[in-house]
C-alpha cells in the first residue's frame, strides 16, 4: 500500500521542486519510503507536527493542504463571518504553508486575515477573536528542532480547537485526498478577490494595548535603570517583545546578535527551547559580559519564555517554569494588592502537574487556584467559562511548568510577550527596592517549604514508538506500583476515570506518596515522549533533590 502511495507521488507533477527531489533520492530504498508513506501524520487537538519532507508522514504543501480541506470543511458547517485568522513562525516552510493555508480557505470561499510577517501564538489568538473568526491557524513546531514544522488549529475563542471540532476536521481530513482533493486558488487570486487580506494595524496596535494593560506597576520600569539581555532564538519574539519594553520604558537591552533575526535552521541553537540550557547559552555568555541583570529567550513561536537570574554573587542561574509561575503569581497578587487593582474573588489556574507551591501562594493571598489538565487549552477554558458568566476579570494569572504564562484574558494560549513584560517590571522593581528576584525567590522558600519540581522524558522513536508508549502506560495501569525504593504510595489515580478526578478523561497517571511526594505519569500530546513530574518537600535543596534522585531511579526500568 505504501509502495503505491510513493509510486502517485513519484509520478505526480508537485508544486515544491524539493519533494520531487526527495521522492527520487529514496527511490529503492523501502525503509525511507515506509517511513514516509506507511502512515499519515495524525491530526489532533494540537493539529500537526511533524518532520518536513515528502509523503504522508511527513510535513509539506500537499498534507497541509489536506488540512485545510478539512478544516474548511468543517468551517462551512459553522455561523459567523466564515473567515479565519492565520500566522507562521520562522520555520523552514512556515510562510509557505501559511499561504498554502490561505489559498484552499480562498478556494472554498472562507475569508482569510493574515499577517504580513511572521508573529507570534498569542498574536494569532488575538486574531482570531479580534475578527470574530471561525478558527486560526499557526503554522509552527514550537521548540522542536529545525526539521520539523506543525499547524496547530484554534477555534472562534482563541483557544487550541476542541477535542469534538478536532475529531470533526480530522474526519473531513480523511475523506480528502492527499494530492488531489483540496480545492486551491492562487494567493494573488484571493487577494485580488478580497478573500485574503491582511491583518490590519488596529489589530496589531490593540493586541499590544491589550498586553501593555497587563502591566502592575505602570511607569515603574522606566527609572529602574534594569539592564537586559534578550534572544528570540531566531523565530518571532523580536518585534513584539522588544516594541512591548521599549513602551513601557525599558530601553537597556541586548540582543544576542547571533539568534536576532528570522533563522529556521537555528544553526547556533539546535533544539530551541527556553526550558533547556543551550537555548539561553549565547544569552548567558552576553550577560555575563555586560552585566545584565536578567537574561530571557522566548521560543520561535513565542508562547514561551525561559530566564537566567543575576544572583547576588554575579553568577546566573536559571529559573525553572515552575519557579517562574509561582513568582509571577506572588508578584501579580501583591503589587495589585497595594494598588488596589485586584479583582473581588480573583481566580488563578495551573496545569495540575505543575507545582503545588502556587496553591500556597493562592491561598496566602486569598486568590483561588484552579488545577486543570495539560495543555493551555484548559486554562483559556477556564477563562471562556468566567467570560460566560460575566466574570472574565476575575482571571489574573494562569501557567504551566513548561514555561508559559499568560496574565489576563485578551488571549487564550500562552503569551510569551506578556510575560517578558512582567518578568521584566517585576526584576525592574525587585532592583528598585535593593532587592532581586533570587532573593524574593529565596524568601518564598523560606516561607512555604523547598519544593522540587523536575520533570524527565523517556523518547519513543520510529514507527512503533506510540505502541511502546501505549503498552508501559497500559501496563502502568493494570500493575500499579504499590512503592518506589520503599516509599509506599497512598493514593493512585488514573485521569482516564473522570469519575474518580471531576475532570475530562486524559491518558494521564498520579502517584501520591505517604512521604508527602508525587510522581506523575503522561505521554506528550505532541512528540514521542513518556513524561514523568516529580515533586519533592524537604528541608532544603539537597534534601528535596536526593529524593527525587530516589524515585526518578525507581521509575526508571518501568519506563524502558
Amino acid at each position: 500500500m505504501y509502495k503505491a502511495e510513493y509510486e502517485r507521488w513519484l509520478a505526480a507533477d508537485l508544486c515544491d521542486f524539493d519533494l520531487g527531489m526527495e521522492l527520487s533520492k529514496i527511490k529503492g530504498n523501502d525503509d525511507e519510503i515506509k517511513d514516509r508513506f506507511a502512515i499519515s501524520l495524525e491530526f489532533g487537538t494540537a493539529g500537526l507536527r511533524g518532520v518536513l519532507g515528502a509523503g504522508t508522514n511527513r510535513m509539506n504543501v500537499y498534507v497541509v493542504r489536506q488540512a485545510t480541506q478539512g478544516l474548511a470543511n468543517w468551517v462551512k458547517t459553522q455561523k459567523g463571518n466564515q473567515t479565519v485568522a492565520i500566522s507562521y513562525d520562522s520555520r523552514l516552510k512556515s510562510d509557505l504553508f501559511a499561504k498554502t493555508a490561505a489559498e484552499v480557505l480562498a478556494g472554498n470561499g472562507i475569508n482569510v486575515r493574515i499577517y504580513d510577517a511572521l508573529m507570534p501564538v498569542p498574536a494569532l489568538s488575538f486574531a482570531t477573536r479580534y475578527y470574530e473568526c471561525n478558527a486560526g491557524i499557526m503554522v509552527t513546531a514550537s521548540h522542536n528542532p529545525a526539521k520539523y514544522n506543525g499547524y496547530k488549529v484554534y477555534g472562534p475563542d482563541g483557544c487550541q480547537m476542541t477535542d469534538d471540532a478536532a475529531a470533526i476536521v480530522y474526519d473531513e481530513i480523511q475523506k480528502t485526498d492527499v494530492l488531489t482533493g483540496a480545492k486551491v486558488i492562487s494567493f494573488a487570486e484571493g487577494v485580488n478577490k478580497g478573500i485574503i487580506k491582511y491583518v490590519e494595524d488596529d489589530c496589531k496596535k490593540a493586541f499590544y494595548e491589550a498586553i501593555e494593560s497587563r502591566q502592575v506597576r505602570k511607569g515603574l520600569a522606566k527609572t529602574a535603570g534594569l539592564k537586559l539581555v534578550y534572544s528570540p532564538l531566531n523565530g518571532t519574539g523580536l518585534v513584539p517583545v522588544t516594541q512591548v519594553l521599549k513602551d513601557i520604558g525599558i530601553t537597556d537591552v541586548t540582543i544576542v546578535p547571533e539568534q536576532e533575526y528570522p533563522n529556521g535552521y537555528f544553526t547556533t541553537c539546535s533544539y530551541p527551547n527556553p526550558e533547556i540550557y543551550a537555548a539561553l547559552e549565547k544569552g548567558l555568555e552576553l550577560a555575563k559580559e555586560s552585566g545584565a541583570d536578567l537574561m530571557l529567550a522566548t521560543d520561535p513561536d513565542a508562547d514561551r519564555v525561559g530566564i537566567a537570574m543575576k544572583c547576588p554573587d554575579g553568577s546566573y542561574e536559571l529559573v525553572t517554569g515552575n519557579e517562574m509561575g509561582v513568582l509571577l503569581l506572588d508578584y501579580i497578587c501583591a503589587g495589585r494588592i497595594e494598588k488596589g487593582t485586584l479583582p473581588k474573588n480573583a481566580v488563578a489556574v495551573k496545569s495540575f502537574v505543575s507545582t503545588p507551591l502556587a496553591d500556597l501562594v493562592a491561598a496566602h493571598y486569598g486568590v483561588e487556584m484552579k488545577n486543570v489538565l495539560t495543555g493551555f487549552k484548559w486554562i483559556g477554558d477556564q477563562i471562556a467559562g468566567l467570560e460566560k458568566k460575566g466574570e472574565v476579570d476575575r482571571f489574573i494569572f494562569g501557567f504551566e511548568e513548561s514555561y508559559g504564562y499568560l496574565a489576563g484574558p485578551y488571549v487564550r494560549d500562552k503569551d510569551a510577550v506578556v510575560s517578558s513584560m512582567l518578568i521584566c517590571e517585576m526584576a525592574a522593581y525587585y532592583r528598585s527596592i535593593g532587592s532581586s528576584i533570587k532573593q524574593r525567590l529565596e524568601e518564598i522558600y523560606k516561607e512555604y517549604g523547598r519544593f522540587l519540581n523536575v520533570t524527565d522524558s523517556f523518547e519513543f522513536p520510529g514507527l512503533d514508538g506510540m505502541d511502546k508508549m501505549a503498552a508501559i502506560m497500559d501496563g502502568l495501569r493494570k500493575n500499579a506500583p504499590t512503592d518506589f525504593s520503599g516509599e509506599k504510595v497512598s493514593k493512585f489515580i488514573d485521569y482516564k476515570k473522570p469519575e474518580d478526578t471531576g475532570l475530562p478523561a486524559a491518558n494521564v497517571l498520579v502517584f501520591e506518596l505517604e512521604n508527602g511526594c508525587t510522581i506523575v505519569v503522561r505521554p506528550s500530546g505532541t512528540e514521542p515522549k513518556i513524561k514523568t513530574y516529580f515533586t519533592t518537600k524537604g528541608k532544603d535543596l539537597v534534601e528535596a533533590r536526593a529524593m527525587k534522585e530516589k524515585l526518578a531511579e525507581a521509575i526508571k526500568p518501568i519506563l524502558k
